[in-house]
């Protein structure tokens, strides 16, 4: 396979890389039809590719905590997604899924059935316009009611109501709480605030992922002179949060610019922590 036109994505299975995106799932498969599959995402930026050996090993994590046994290491996901990347041109924005389900199990998957995947496709960067975002009604579940410290398929349809109902209300995204009422994060993307220069970031309780992005973002903080406090978040504090920002994977470092009825500036917390991000980015090549 040459190099991938533009707008285009290639998916590697079974031993091979394929064009775009091929059927590759049964009805019956244990990750299809009983949602027992994880993924984990990385971004190719004009060729940086930042934490990448971080989601491959988290991706491993996920499997084994819902019960698979992977058929490949971390460092083999790593170098099949550097040979997908060198197939799309130098300028690329890409977004790099590998993925592992189980074909076989009833309820509980078998194991020795998990199947790998690897999906990379064109995915510009979202640019630093800003989110709005409300309180949400739906939590994040706790650790003894669903697989919250894998990054799990069967968790997002929770994902999806929590952005429906944000969107009916006039917002892109909610704040999720926790199942004691705290802040968890943002729907999809990690929480930050600030609050008189210091930046707080909800403490991990076992209910939400410690996110890759977040984990780089608070180092780079810390490491710069910014005090970060990793704590409990009433819902109430954010009526007088200075700054708040989110993290994740997809778009990085975004702003939040409306919060329920306040407008909200990207401030030099955030632009700190953006430049700090993209810096890190760059030296990544």
């Amino acid at each position: 396979m040459g190099k991938v036109a533009a707008g285009n994505a290639i998916t590697y299975a079974d031993g091979a890389w394929h064009e775009g995106s091929p059927a590759l799932i049964k009805p019956r498969d244990n990750g299809f039809w009983l949602g027992s599959a994880v993924f984990d995402g990385a971004r190719s930026l004009s060729g940086a590719v930042p934490d990448l050996d971080r989601h491959c090993q988290r991706l491993i994590q996920s499997a084994r905590l819902m019960g698979m046994k992977s058929p490949i290491e971390p460092a083999e996901i790593e170098a099949l997604a550097r040979e997908g990347i060198a197939k799309f041109p130098s300028d690329a924005e890409l977004y790099i899924c590998p993925m592992l389900h189980p074909t076989e199990g009833f309820i509980v998957p078998d194991p020795s059935s998990t199947q790998f995947i690897l999906h990379i496709g064109e995915s510009p960067l979202p640019e630093p316009k800003g989110f709005s975002a409300c309180i949400g009604s739906f939590r994040r579940p706790a650790r003894d009611m669903a697989p919250t410290e894998a990054k799990a398929s069967c968790l997002y349809p929770n994902v999806a109501r929590s952005v429906g109902e944000a969107n009916d209300k006039g917002f892109e995204t909610a704040v999720v709480l926790d199942p004691i009422g705290n802040v968890a994060e943002f729907s999809y993307a990690n929480f930050f605030m600030s609050l008189d220069g210091a930046v707080h970031t909800p403490a991990i309780n076992g209910t939400f992922l410690n996110g890759i992005t977040r984990q780089r973002v608070i180092q780079l903080l810390e490491d710069d002179g910014v005090e970060v406090h990793e704590r409990a978040i009433d819902p109430q504090e954010l009526a007088s949060a200075n700054e708040m920002f989110a993290t994740g994977n997809y778009a990085k470092v975004m702003p939040c610019t409306r919060f329920e009825d306040r407008e909200l500036q990207p401030g030099p917390v955030y632009n700190r922590a953006r430049e700090l991000y993209f810096s890190f980015t760059e030296a990544c090549r």
